[in-house]
């Protein structure tokens, strides 16, 4: 998945199958979710927040399509209300090097950051000076360990994690004739975000398309491993009709074995954008459906959080974006909806 906590997910193997299933996105504390359309900071506050002269850090995890959509939300955001980015950076996964550009950052005495914390112990640190100046806080999919609502940050934003999840089963069952075997590969580690959007489809399944059976189950903790992975399943079940993949990173070992097995009818289905696994399903392949976020909505939720707080307005503490069902009909618009960019020329050439 494009924003991945590769030093969260790196925890133990654990019985994802026993969690149990909300019918809707909770947060990492249980947390009742908000949708993100109900966020809206009025324009009436423009001026009052403009008289502030506001300014704002972006202290993100990564670079990619989704962080840059991210922060073109959020950019957007804090320009209709006079507030400057004073600060934009890239953690490259590590910890230690987000905690700098923490420190870099406070330098400039930004008034709000909105960032994803990558370590939760880590980050709880890295993020205290901060916290003890002022600054409005906002996380993006991962919460400090023991940081409370309100006191110590504004708001969590992430995906609307069940229905991507349902979105995934729905889209699968339809490309099934919703009749048939699945495998269902899911994410093998402890993480709230893929956890939810995993068992969202299998309870999707299980629940609302009776002829359709999940027949095999594989927790997957390293994508370099999808592939041996898809083989053995499609040993043991070489008639299996579809494939849940967790995230898209994996789905290309899934896809490398259908092929390399010969195999056009299996379906998969996987989450979050990406140019290899949508280039097949433009091209009529295996891949049936890509289920996405709303990336550069995510954005514009997380700075108007801020600036609600700013305003010493009350704000829900989790925060969801919708999700996006993109398939070969829809591939321009989906790309557009999630990352607020024009779909890949490789796809359209299709």
């Amino acid at each position: 998945m494009k924003h991945l906590l590769k030093n969260v997910l790196s925890g133990a193997a654990f019985a994802l199958a026993a969690l149990p299933v909300a019918a809707q996105t909770v947060g990492p504390q249980g947390e009742a979710a908000t949708p993100s359309s109900a966020i809206v900071v009025p324009d009436s506050s423009v001026e009052a927040v403009r008289a502030g002269a506001y300014t704002a850090a972006l202290l993100w995890h990564d670079q990619s399509d989704f962080v840059n959509a991210v922060t073109a939300g959020a950019t957007d955001e804090f320009t209709r209300f006079g507030i400057t980015v004073v600060a934009t950076t890239s953690a490259g996964f590590d910890a230690a090097k987000q905690r700098s550009d923490i420190e870099t950052a406070l330098v400039k005495a930004p008034d709000i950051i909105l960032s994803l914390p990558l370590d939760p112990v880590t980050s709880a640190a890295a993020f205290q000076e901060a916290k003890e100046e002022g600054v409005k806080l906002v996380f993006l999919s991962n919460l400090p360990s023991g940081y409370e609502h309100p006191a110590d940050y504004a708001a969590i934003a992430t995906d609307d994690l069940f229905q991507m999840g349902k979105q995934a089963a729905d889209a699968l069952a339809a490309a099934m004739g919703n009749e048939g075997t699945v495998g269902w590969i899911f994410h093998d580690a402890e993480y709230y975000v893929t956890n939810q959007r995993d068992n969202a489809f299998k309870a999707t399944i299980e629940n609302d398309y009776p002829n359709i059976t999940i027949i095999a189950e594989q927790g997957i903790s390293d994508p370099a491993r999808a592939e041996d992975i898809a083989n053995a399943m499609l040993l043991r079940n070489p008639d299996i009709g579809g494939i849940y993949v967790t995230w898209a990173g994996p789905a290309e070992g899934v896809l490398a074995s259908l092929r390399a097995n010969g195999n056009s009818t299996t379906k998969i289905v996987t989450l979050d954008l990406s140019e290899p696994i949508a280039l097949d399903m433009v091209r009529g392949g295996n891949v049936a459906a890509i289920i996405a976020d709303e990336a550069y909505e995510l954005g514009r939720v997380m700075a108007a959080a801020a600036i609600l707080d700013l305003l010493d307005q009350d704000v829900p503490p989790f925060i969801v974006a919708p999700a996006v069902t993109v398939t070969a009909d829809n591939v321009a618009e989906g790309w557009m909806k999630s990352l607020h960019i024009e779909a890949p020329e490789s796809l359209s050439a299709n």
